[in-house]
């Protein structure tokens, strides 16, 4: 190998090396759709990660320790184990604006490992909650879609629903992405 070829290898290696650092880094573009169906907000998000399909399985399902992942939640525990199927309460404070607004909830979590995330709501604030999230490896990253189906409980959760909807989504899969590419690195 000539010279020339060795510098031009070495200056290829550090570039891809000083990118493959940049790249690890950027938070995810999460697409978030909110649509209104009567009293229903539709949700609809979309995102990738660099980062395998296990860890995003952990982080996601890691209910016991939540409250290190999102910073709204005071409360996240697994109240009971069914086979597949986990009970989990949180509680907790979502801040849009100069509003907050105090939560508590219980779901029913129908896990399908590695594939597929469950959830509807038995008791909490809203009148209805059911969602789905799904997980796909491609190549080294893990494409997560989630999708609800969320009716408020007030006419002030109504007004304002779609944009603080979309806005707590976005925060806490941001929050959820973010403790992914953590653990990813370690």
């Amino acid at each position: 190998m000539s010279a020339l070829s060795r510098f031009i290898f070495t200056l290829t290696a550090i570039f891809l090396l000083a990118l493959s650092h940049v790249v690890s880094g950027v938070e995810p573009e999460i697409v978030i759709n909110i649509e209104r169906n009567g009293d229903a907000f539709i949700v609809d998000t979309k995102f990738d990660l660099p980062v395998p399909l296990r860890t995003a399985w952990e982080v996601l399902t890691d209910f016991d320790n939540m409250t290190g992942i999102l910073s709204n939640l005071t409360s996240s525990k697994i109240v009971r184990r069914d086979g597949k199927i986990l009970y989990v309460a949180q509680e907790g404070l979502a801040r849009f604006g100069i509003l907050s607004y105090a939560f508590a909830s219980e779901r029913e979590i129908r896990l399908e490992p590695m594939k597929r995330i469950l959830a509807r709501q038995i008791t909490g604030n809203a009148e209805r909650f059911e969602s789905e999230l799904e997980l796909t490896q491609s190549g080294s990253a893990t494409r997560v879609h989630y999708r609800a189906e969320v009716v408020p409980d007030s006419g002030l959760a109504r007004t304002f629903g779609g944009r603080f909807i979309k806005h707590e989504v976005e925060e806490q899969f941001t929050a959820m992405a973010a403790e992914m590419m953590r653990r990813n690195a370690r």
